[in-house]
């Protein structure tokens, strides 16, 4: 079989993590939603139009230098299969599978991401137009589904793009990066995306677009909520906010109401308020220098083999090796 998808969140299951998700957010200080709700049809179409705007760096130079390293990656580890978590549509897998020496050694690809339609849509094109390659799709949640990758089938390249690695906390990178481990044999590889600490003013104007897309985009996480819980947010009276808190490396997007709300999401038997001086915190978006990088890495037992940036040293690239997880991390 070419093209299989093992699914292990289900509609059933969706409903109620959110609804959980949901439930502690709100009633937690400071008030939060968690970023993977962004992502519904319309929310991933706006994301889409966002890493086209000119504000909007990282997709544009990530793109580049995947480009600009396949055929150094290919040809040094000369994977049989790739694993990409979080793996959208697709786009980015092509410049790796499109360098010269890739469909020697490559077999299997392995998508992992959150929402099955678009899976079966990329999954399908691409075996259309990679005729060689199969495709083993795992649909599930990062944090909790990544020991359902099925068995690795030959020498591994696991691939995490777009700093999404910069959305989690510190205990969630570890978290993370050491389940991306337990992926790995001595052999194998990661190449991660990470986002560079950079000048304030470039780094706030990719969350603050002037033509007001990240702003929808961000309203638009409450559109779920109305849908999924039976909630009566007004989308269009919260304010979207982001900006670099420089003591934490990060960029916070926040919801704040221009004035007071109270919100019912009838399906969790809830009310809500929230008053102009407080917000809906919505995403973390961390930046990282090479030093930062490396001790990430480090702490869950992956050394920094190659660290490749753009002229600008805005964005990078790590190539990392597995080795021995630290003891007593703690974070």
């Amino acid at each position: 079989m070419r093209f299989q998808i093992d699914v292990h969140i289900d509609e059933e299951s969706y409903q109620r993590t959110l609804a959980e998700d949901v439930l502690r957010g709100l009633t937690s200080y400071p008030k939060y939603l968690l970023p993977k709700y962004f992502y519904d049809p319309k929310g991933s179409a706006l994301f889409e139009s966002i890493t086209q705007l000119p504000e909007y760096y990282l997709t544009r130079v990530e793109i580049g230098l995947i480009k600009s390293l396949a055929h150094e990656v290919i040809d040094e580890l000369r994977p049989q299969e790739i694993v990409e978590i979080g793996s959208g549509s697709g786009n980015k897998i092509r410049h790796l599978l499109d360098a010269p020496n890739t469909s020697n050694n490559l077999v299997r690809y392995v998508p992992f991401d959150f929402d099955q339609k678009t899976m079966e849509i990329a999954g399908s094109v691409l075996m259309e137009d990679y005729p060689y390659l199969q495709v083993h799709g795992v649909i599930g949640d990062f944090e909790h589904h990544l020991a359902r990758v099925p068995l690795r089938t030959g020498r591994r390249l696991a691939v995490f793009f777009g700093s999404t690695i910069g959305n989690l906390d510190g205990r969630g990178r570890h978290d993370m990066l050491v389940e991306i481990h337990r992926l790995l044999t001595p052999e194998d590889r990661l190449l991660l995306g990470v986002d560079l600490v950079k000048d304030v003013a470039a780094l706030e104007a990719a969350y603050n677009d002037s033509c007001g897309v990240t702003a929808r985009f961000n309203r638009n996480i409450l559109r779920v909520i109305n849908r999924s819980l039976n909630a009566d947010f007004q989308p269009a009276a919260f304010q979207h906010s982001a900006y670099y808190n420089q003591d934490a490396s990060r960029i916070e997007m926040h919801l704040i109401p221009e004035s007071p709300q109270r919100v019912y999401l009838r399906d969790l038997g809830l009310t809500v308020q929230v008053s102009p001086d407080e917000s809906i915190w919505t995403e973390n978006s961390y930046k990282f220098t090479r030093e930062s990088t490396r001790g990430m890495l480090s702490e869950a037992g992956l050394e920094l083999v190659h660290w490749y940036t753009d002229s600008e040293n805005s964005f990078a690239l790590a190539l990392a090796a597995p080795g021995q997880i630290m003891a007593g991390t703690s974070l």
